[in-house]
């Protein structure tokens, strides 16, 4: 889940811009994904299964992780399973993988990779897309929420980066693509309450993607992160309520075409960047 209010500040900036427009749309590219192996994490529901089902339909092959499986409900009761996402891909004629992993917890990422390797013997994409929505006013925010929250949104990158190099290094390159949020953006001010551990953790993941780039071009991977912007999800819906106006929200499949673009690339190609999924073929690539 990435932020109701944070995801209407990002479109509202996205929208107002004035940076011309590209002479070609990247949205009329849709990258060729055959032979690629994609991990998605959080691919259980959400922007998180929409982007494994759009990989899927390039043609990748796709691993759904999330710690919701037919035998193990999620605690907020919303629907989707891993073991959905991956019955809808295969149903549509692609090919994917369940593995269930608590991306807090370091043994069940290198299984996840493992798991990924043995089962495909590569990995070219990583999708950081779970994340613990860890909200509450500061004064109300406790030691082990602060510690929670950076637990799985920060630590993981670290660890899930880690585990994805090693293989992606040897075939000669990948691309890994880190979901943000308005959350992280410098420029919105006055942000609601109840934001601070959230906010900190997506500026977090932005500086991680930024500052890891320049390491691993040379290993022919890119580093990117994505703010989807405003998203339409089981999480918003349980939050705003189903009456709520969704004027100018999107779906998950909104968000497709960028990460599609971005699993493409490599140390050599764009690479180092914090993007807006609403501007591309806008302004960026």
């Amino acid at each position: 889940m990435h932020g109701p209010y944070l995801c209407k500040c990002a479109t509202r900036m996205a929208t107002t811009k004035g940076t011309p427009e590209m002479s070609s749309s990247a949205n009329d590219v849709r990258p060729d994904l055959t032979g690629k192996v994609a991990i998605v994490s959080g691919a259980s529901r959400g922007i998180g299964r929409g982007l494994a089902l759009g990989l899927a339909a390039a043609g990748a092959a796709v691993v759904c992780s999330a710690r919701t499986t037919a035998d193990h409900p999620n605690d907020l009761h919303l629907p989707g399973t891993i073991d959905e996402t991956v019955a809808a891909i295969r149903a549509a004629g692609g090919e994917a993988l369940a593995v269930r992993c608590d991306i807090g917890i370091a043994e069940d990422i290198t299984a996840l990779v493992d798991a990924t390797v043995a089962a495909y013997s590569r990995l070219d994409v990583l999708v950081n897309n779970a994340m613990a929505p860890t909200r509450g006013l500061f004064p109300d925010t406790t030691e082990e929420m602060w510690d929670e929250s950076m637990r799985i949104n920060v630590r993981s990158l670290f660890l899930t980066s880690k585990a994805v190099v090693g293989p992606m290094r040897e075939q000669g390159g990948g691309s890994i693509i880190n979901i943000s949020s308005g959350a992280a953006d410098p420029y919105i001010t006055g942000m609601p309450p109840g934001y601070v551990t959230y906010s900190v953790a997506k500026a977090a993941l932005e500086r991680f993607s930024t500052a890891l780039a320049g390491e691993l071009a040379e290993f022919g991977i890119a580093v990117n992160a994505l703010r989807p912007g405003a998203v339409k999800t089981e999480m918003t819906v349980r939050e705003l309520g189903e009456d709520y106006d969704w004027t100018g929200w999107t779906g998950p499949d909104a968000v497709v075409p960028a990460v599609n673009f971005l699993a493409v690339q490599n140390g050599n190609g764009l690479t180092g960047r914090i993007l807006e999924s609403t501007q591309f073929g806008i302004t960026w690539p």
